[in-house]
């Protein structure tokens, strides 16, 4: 968990997961740079809630963090760092990415509508950068593309952005200079804009996170860039299950999730036990009389989604993708399929030479789930992840929405498994089984009034 506090005689509000570092010595028409804040840390950091100025319920990134800032009069200064970092997107796995402030996805910049912000965006990359506001209403010399609203940020130089937000909302930052190297490097951030008026579309609990997608074969660590379609890591702000940790919510709470896609394909994100609202996009708030329920969301391309519910059912939920293969990991494109197959005398030949050799994948991929395998070194399992009653086998996007009851509002450590209470658990029958029907015809049947078909 990340605590912020005030450093003495500069107003800059930082986090104690976060190592501040001098960001140079140049002097500016307005004041020395601020400090930039860095964190290696792959877990959650919960910002407290502000005490100053505007009352907001700060945004839980998962496995992330809200960037410390400054105020330099009423200007509401960050200082971003684009540069290489090392992403621990597993237990057993890191990435060689380029990211922001130690870490990708960048850290979630946090402010209030109506206020002014003043952004440092340094550029510690090989070549040169800039960073486009995603969905903000600004100037056009600050929208951050390259080449058109600007000169490109060189390494080395610092540039400053500063424009005020003119509507609050749910939006994102990313480079718009040799997108198809950045962005597949994990260059992305969130950028959240909290209502002037804190009784406008209140939360309890506001959890954020970014889709990327990366081809990083097993045994390496840097992602193929130029790939386009057969992506093998499926991430929540570059994490993967079963490292992306729960959103822990108390029974009772009003809960927001935000969700942005910056990968090359839409995801469904479908969440179990409950139904939903959208009250948000990259546009805007929407309107009450403009929702409808939902349990999935699709997520277009370039896009940021919001939506809201209340926690009234408790219990362990899966929150995933519902593109089955984005729930896996490190994925063997190229992997026949065998079911069915009889492998009996093919795996005699094969243990003659590999004593340990076990077949798998005749009936279905589950055994992959079950059984630790020997893997090449810096991957993951295809399949992983242990619940209360056996393997998991998920992997990718995926993650558990974990509601209790007395869970303490600046509380969100994992709680562990829930108990079914009893007579609510699926169980074994050993009974005596109704009689079932089948049908193979492939004609439309018609079943008659009351339920009952002759045959």
């Amino acid at each position: 968990m990340m605590n912020r506090r005030q450093l003495l005689g500069t107003g800059l509000t930082a986090g104690a997961g976060a190592v501040l570092a001098n960001a140079g010595a140049a002097q500016t028409r307005f004041r020395d740079i601020p400090e930039a804040a860095f964190t290696d840390s792959p877990h959650t950091q919960v910002p407290p809630r502000p005490t100053e100025r505007f009352d907001y319920n700060p945004v839980v990134t998962l496995n992330g963090w809200s960037l410390p800032y400054r105020m330099n009069n009423d200007v509401k200064e960050f200082h971003l760092v684009a540069e290489p970092v090392e992403r621990i997107m597993a237990d057993g796995m890191m990435a060689r990415l380029w990211g922001y402030n130690g870490q990708s996805t960048g850290p979630t910049i946090e402010a209030v509508e109506g206020e002014r912000v003043r952004i440092y965006v340094t550029n510690r990359l090989p070549e040169h950068t800039s960073v486009h506001w995603h969905g903000l209403i600004l100037p056009s010399g600050m929208d951050g593309v390259g080449g058109l609203s600007h000169p490109a940020i060189p390494p080395g130089k610092t540039f400053v952005y500063e424009f005020d937000l003119t509507k609050s909302g749910t939006f994102m930052y990313h480079p718009h200079a040799d997108e198809m190297v950045q962005m597949a490097m994990g260059m992305m951030g969130l950028f959240i804009v909290h209502p002037r008026d804190p009784s406008f579309m209140p939360v309890d609990r506001d959890f954020a996170f970014l889709l990327a997608s990366y081809d990083i074969d097993p045994g390496t660590y840097i992602p193929r860039i130029a790939e386009m379609t057969n992506f093998n890591m499926w991430t929540w702000n570059s994490r993967i299950f079963p490292d992306i940790d729960p959103l822990v919510v108390n029974k009772g709470d009003r809960v927001r999730v935000r969700c942005g896609n910056l990968t090359m394909t839409n995801h469904p994100i479908h969440m179990h036990g409950y139904d939903f609202e959208v009250t948000c996009t990259d546009g805007g708030w929407v309107p009450e009389t403009a929702r409808w329920p939902e349990v999935s969301i699709d997520i277009p391309v370039g896009a940021m989604r919001a939506y809201e519910f209340d926690a009234i059912h408790e219990g362990d939920w899966a929150i995933h993708c519902h593109k089955s293969h984005h729930t896996m990991n490190a994925m063997g494109h190229e992997l026949p399929t065998v079911i069915g197959a009889d492998k009996r005398k093919l795996t005699q030949m094969i243990r003659r030479q590999q004593p340990g050799y076990m077949p798998m994948g005749t009936a279905g991929m589950a055994d992959m789930g079950e059984m630790s395998m020997e893997i090449p070194e810096n991957t993951v399992p295809m399949m992983a992840g242990w619940g209360p009653y056996g393997p998991l086998e998920m992997g990718g996007m995926f993650s558990v929405v974990k509601v209790r009851e007395g869970v303490a509002p600046d509380d969100y450590s994992d709680p562990g498994w829930y108990k079914n209470p009893p007579g609510t658990q699926a169980y074994e029958w050993t009974g005596e089984l109704p009689e079932h029907a089948s049908n193979t015809s492939p004609k439309t049947v018609i079943t008659p009034r009351g339920g009952v078909r002759q045959s």
